[in-house]
Formats: C-alpha cells, sequence, structure tokens
C-alpha cells in the first residue's frame, strides 16, 4: 500500500473529505516535477560540486495558486539566477485545450510512470485507464523516434563525449542494457545528443558502428572524442574518424588508480595525480606525470609504467584554456546519463526496446531544447582558437 492509499483509507475511516487528500498529492507531484524540471535544466543535482562555477544557479521559488476541480495548489515556481528557466511542468493544467493524450505524452517524458499516470488521469478527469492504454498513447511517439534517428547531423563539432549507461528493458526476461550515448559540441558552444543505440554489453564493435552512424548523417569533422578509456574505444574512432584526436577520461583515471593502491596510500596517489591534469600548459603536464610515475614507480610499477605509456592523458592540453575543465573528462555526458538513471528508476520496467527508445528519444529532445541556444562554459572565449584548429586539421 503506498502512501496515496494509505491516506485515502485514513480520510475514509475518518469520515473526512478526500477531495484534500486528492489536492494535497497532486500539489505535491507538481511541485516535485518543478524541482525535477529545473535540475535537468542546469544539469546538476542540489549541492552537487558540478555546479561550483557553472555560469548558472539556483535562485529561490516564487508562489503562485492553481486552481483544479480539487481546489487551489500552493505552486513553488523555482528559479534560476540568470532568469533562462522556463518551467513546462504547469502547462497542462493551465491551457483548456490541451488533449488528454498530450497531458499523457507530457507526464510520460517527466519520468512518470503509466501506473502513476492512469491513477492522475482518474483523480483529476475521471476516467479509467489501465497502464496498458496510457502505453497505447505514447507510441504516438515512435514517428518521433525514427526522426530523431535519421536527422541530419551538422558538419563540424569541437569535441563529442562517448559513454555508456545501463538500464532494465525485457527481452523475455528482464536484464540491464548498454545504452550507447554520443553528445557532441559544434563551434558556437551549443551542445546536442547525437545518437544512441541499445545493446545487450558495450562494445568497442558497437560504438563503432554508431561512429559511422555518425558519419552517415552529416558529420565530417571532430577535433577531439573523450570517453572512458574502454579497450579498443581508440582504435573504432580513428578507423572512422582518423584526423580526430582522443582524450581519456581522467577522473576514470584518478578512479582507477584509487582502486588500484593500498588503502593507506590512496588519498595520496590521487592527490598527487590531480596536479597532471591542473598543471599550466601541456609541458606542466607532462612534468607533473614525471614526478608522479618517479615518486610511485618503487612501490606501483606496473601503475606508473601504464601512466608513462599512455598517449592520450594529456591531449586537451593541445586546446585553448578555457575549455580545459570541460574536456579532460566524460563528466558532461555522464552528468546526463544520471538524470536519465534518475527518471528510469520510477518506471517499473521497460516492456521493450520500442519503449525504452521512445522514453530515452523524449529526454534527448528535451535536452536538445535546452541546451540549442546555449554556449557551455568557455567555449565562448575559445571560438576563435577552435575555428583556426579546424582549419589547420584540413
Amino acid at each position: 500500500m503506498n502512501q496515496f492509499t494509505t491516506d485515502i483509507v485514513d480520510a475514509l475511516v475518518k469520515k473526512q473529505d478526500i477531495t484534500e487528500v486528492f489536492r494535497s498529492h497532486l500539489e505535491t507531484a507538481v511541485n516535485t516535477l518543478l524541482t525535477t524540471e529545473l535540475t535537468a535544466f542546469l544539469d546538476y543535482e542540489k549541492y552537487d560540486r558540478i555546479g561550483f562555477n557553472s555560469g548558472n544557479s539556483r535562485n529561490g521559488s516564487y508562489g503562485r495558486k492553481l486552481h483544479t476541480e480539487y481546489g487551489d495548489l500552493n505552486i513553488q515556481i523555482p528559479r534560476d539566477r540568470n532568469g533562462e528557466f522556463k518551467q513546462q511542468t504547469v502547462a497542462p493544467y493551465k491551457r483548456s485545450n490541451d488533449t488528454l493524450e498530450s497531458f499523457v505524452i507530457h507526464m510520460f517524458q517527466k519520468g512518470v510512470t503509466t501506473s502513476e499516470i492512469a491513477g492522475l488521469i482518474e483523480k483529476m478527469y475521471g476516467h479509467h485507464y489501465t497502464p496498458q492504454t496510457i502505453s497505447n498513447m505514447t507510441k504516438t511517439m515512435t514517428e518521433q523516434v525514427e526522426a530523431f534517428n535519421k536527422r541530419t547531423l551538422s558538419a563540424r563539432y569541437v569535441c563529442v563525449y562517448l559513454d555508456a549507461t545501463f538500464i532494465p528493458v525485457r527481452r523475455e526476461t528482464v536484464s540491464k542494457e548498454a545504452v550507447y550515448l554520443a553528445v557532441g559540441i559544434r563551434e558556437d558552444g551549443t551542445k546536442e545528443v547525437l545518437a544512441y543505440t541499445i545493446a545487450p554489453t558495450e562494445s568497442a564493435f558497437n560504438w563503432q558502428e554508431l561512429l559511422v552512424d555518425l558519419k552517415e548523417r552529416g558529420v565530417e569533422e571532430v577535433l577531439l572524442f573523450i570517453s572512458d578509456g574502454l579497450k579498443g574505444m581508440t582504435d573504432a574512432i580513428l578507423s572512422v574518424f582518423p584526423k580526430s584526436q582522443y582524450q581519456t577520461c581522467l577522473v576514470h583515471v584518478a578512479r582507477n588508480l584509487s582502486h588500484k593502491v593500498r588503502v593507506e596510500d590512496r588519498s595520496e596517489v590521487c592527490d598527487d595525480f590531480k596536479t597532471v591534469y591542473r598543471a599550466d600548459s601541456q609541458e606542466g603536464g607532462q612534468e607533473a606525470l614525471d614526478d608522479f610515475c618517479k615518486k610511485w614507480k618503487k612501490a606501483y610499477p606496473k601503475l606508473t609504467k601504464s601512466l608513462a605509456e599512455n598517449p592520450y592523458l594529456l591531449t586537451f592540453y593541445r586546446f585553448p584554456q578555457s575549455i580545459w575543465r570541460s574536456i579532460y573528462s566524460t563528466n558532461l555526458i555522464e552528468s546526463f546519463n544520471k538524470q536519465i538513471k534518475k527518471y528510469t528508476k520510477r518506471k517499473e520496467q521497460f516492456p521493450n526496446e520500442e519503449a525504452l527508445e521512445r522514453f530515452l528519444v523524449s529526454q534527448f529532445e528535451d535536452y536538445n531544447h535546452r541546451f540549442a541556444t546555449r554556449c557551455h562554459i568557455g567555449f565562448d572565449k575559445a571560438r576563435a582558437e577552435l575555428a583556426a584548429m579546424f582549419e589547420t586539421k584540413e
């Protein structure tokens, strides 16, 4: 029995008006969606260190009342410091000409489960729909999925982030499968989800197929690819984009180091490694790496040998300094993947791959819309240098 059901039973036992129960839960749901929407817009959780110096932040909220058949809802509309956030959650409640189907799709895109949507519709409109009926309504998004996968992409991208996350999907039985994701940043600093694919496991071969798809849809030049260093990844990338450069995620490298040294050395090793990617120049980074390997060679010879022989640790230093913090790791795409997983945890399960795709594309389109005109931090300062790098590359 969930809290909503418990509250209804309690109200009935006490012979209270259950309309207030509906109103209260609806108010909570709307406020939760508004908060989640701002988190997705800012691209980081509240109090997350990723948000420090990001250029925008939370800035409180303002109250307003929303009239419904269950009474007034006290809504807190969250604000961002730059005044760029435009919430969409309350739109279905405001407009009298919204169809029930558009409301269902809107809630589905927000990560609300089909069972929750069915229950909410029955409370609000008095219509009883099964979760399967709700699922059928969301199938109108199939055309949206096809359009997303076939759309023409830009010819140039400064960098493309590659990362996979694992989401449960049913194929007779339920198992977590890899969702491969590519996010690109253009010369003007705007970013978008370029492509995705779904497979039971993660492999360099599947990544290569995704990269071929990017090329077939119009991508001609990518200055830099960033990923977590999966075995065979560099070969897969260079086989499709031979003129591109590659940066292995240094946050992943640091994380791996922490698991390969003794607990008593862990803090010192990680602090020492940070100097490698916090130097003022590529020469400084190389010197820091040499010092790191020299210091820890005796205690961890295999580990330091592996680092010294890795040609993809310091690639980011070849780019404008204003974007270094954005390109030495895959934090940008991992943050987005965390948002996706947060939404998917609310789903009972994805009954098939098509249902998962419909959900994913709704999230990708929302992401692309939010960042279509927003320049990623540091890229505005680097625009001239990046344009020159494209010309030199040719």
